[in-house]
């Protein structure tokens, strides 16, 4: 029965925890025998809490849901990102730094998801501090791909897609500063999306106001995705740009979804080049909304300064978050946190104030390319999953990136971020050696619902969604 209850959606799983046909224990049992069949080969989930779960399910079984509590999501397990909190198990950031640390308070996107059934089984293995789109660390090791175990997840939430894929949880969470949500979702075939800023509130953070940085949902489709975004979202006091959940749940947009009916596409947003195959890939993936009665056009908004935008505000960032931890512990820091830091130490005032009006005239022109078109489609990586033991990716296409840059190859993602909207990465098909690449779709400014919509259509006639879970080969 644990097998058979591993491979159920989560959507499913939630209806038959909430019909009393399976209980809250035998979903955390079901779980922690596939990890215990899996996670040697893919080491996505170092950290297992298992009396921890079993207290919770049995809290679960005895009191039922809460009264006006929003969605419930019966007892489900989860996984929760490494460099997030759990209340009582250790929490290290991925970093050696934290490497013994266990707090006594979750975070409140641990407590929000408790609060409406969810329980934590394991913590989801990450990139040092969330630096770097390839998922390792000095504290727990690599965490390899499920399709090709000797290749890369991408990252930093790439414990979290592995444990999707490999079916060892049914929901996972992710953060996102410049593609952690979208980038290992793409590499293992999962979805990962980033909402808009003050959609997920977290913290306490040491940087509560910063609109870069965002928490958010992982699942192995978009049903499943927008369950737990309806069980993630909500004002708290603890975050300052937290706004209250809408007053119908995003689930509902794909109840009788709406399609885009004029799309964009881009093969590389103008800001880095791509892998022929997988641009290749997604332009077909692209033209499949054509299928859906929608105009489909090459298009782009004039990203020409986001990468720059990007690049000195998350410098900014790594001071303010880690600034501390060079001045005492540089020897523990991995070398590109390092470099990140003092990058950021060597920014004037000026070229910091000259970034954020760029970034209100991007938000601008963003809000502009919208008036015109309901989706931008793109890439969501710029090539297919490689060597486990390559750190990042330093040429595509006889394009070498600059010394210094270590995270450039992400730049199809991160320029994005800075414009606030919500984007999504859904897988969209396989390279000649069946390894996945997702499509990455942005919609309006807090437009998640029409996103999630289009998404949720697209994955229906794309038809691949239920090619996971699966074994790690």
């Amino acid at each position: 029965m644990g097998g058979e209850l591993t491979r159920l959606s989560a959507t499913e799983a939630v209806k038959r925890l909430n019909s009393g046909d399976v209980s809250p224990l035998e979903m955390v049992d079901a779980a922690l025998a596939r990890i215990g069949e899996v996670d040697g080969a893919v080491n996505a989930l170092p950290t297992l809490c298992p009396d921890r779960a079993r207290a919770h399910a049995r809290r679960i079984m005895e009191n039922g849901p809460p009264e006006g509590n929003g969605p419930w999501l019966g007892g489900l397990p989860i996984a929760v990102k490494e460099l997030v909190d759990v209340a009582g198990v250790r929490s290290t950031k991925a970093s050696p730094v934290y490497a013994d640390r266990v707090p006594a308070r979750s975070d409140v996107v641990v407590e929000t998801l408790e609060a409406h059934g969810a329980i934590v089984i394991a913590k989801a293995n990450a990139s040092e501090l969330g630096a770097g789109a390839q998922t390792f660390n000095e504290v727990f090791g690599k965490t390899r791909n499920p399709w090709n175990t000797a290749l890369s997840c991408g990252g930093s939430s790439g414990g979290s897609a592995v444990a999707l894929a490999t079916g060892e949880v049914w929901l996972a969470t992710g953060s996102d500063l410049g593609g952690s949500l979208r980038n290992p979702a793409s590499f293992c075939s999962v979805v990962g999306m980033r909402p808009s800023p003050g959609r997920v509130a977290r913290g306490p953070r040491t940087h509560p106001f910063g609109t870069f940085s965002v928490e958010g949902p992982m699942a192995r489709n978009v049903a499943d995705l927008a369950l737990m975004f309806d069980a993630q979202v909500g004002h708290h006091p603890v975050d300052p740009v937290s706004m209250p959940a809408p007053a119908e749940p995003f689930s509902a947009a794909l109840e009788a979804p709406v399609a885009p009916k004029r799309v964009a596409f881009s093969r590389d947003l103008g800001v880095v080049p791509v892998a022929k195959e997988v641009g290749d890939i997604c332009a077909g993936a692209a033209k499949r909304f054509e299928d859906l009665g929608a105009r489909v056009e090459e298009a782009c908004p004039d990203l020409h300064d986001a990468v720059h935008i990007f690049e000195t505000l998350r410098a900014a960032q790594f001071v303010t978050n880690f600034g501390p931890l060079l001045e005492k512990h540089r020897a523990l820091l991995k070398p590109e946190v390092v470099l990140t830091i003092e990058q950021g130490l060597e920014l004037t005032a000026d070229e910091i104030s000259r970034a954020e009006r760029a970034r209100a005239a991007l938000y601008g022109r963003m809000v502009a390319f919208f008036e015109d078109y309901d989706l931008l489609l793109c890439p969501a990586a710029i090539v297919a999953p490689f060597d486990v033991e390559t750190r990042y990716v330093t040429e595509v296409e006889g394009h070498e990136f600059e010394p210094g840059h270590y995270f450039r190859w992400t730049a199809i993602c991160y320029a994005i971020s800075p414009t606030a909207c919500p984007a999504i990465s859904v897988p969209c098909g396989f390279t000649g050696d069946q390894l996945p690449v997702g499509l990455q779709m942005v919609g309006r400014p807090r437009g998640e619902a029409a996103l999630l919509a289009a998404a949720h259509l697209f994955e229906e006639i794309v038809g691949i969604a239920d090619m996971v879970p699966r074994d790690p080969t």
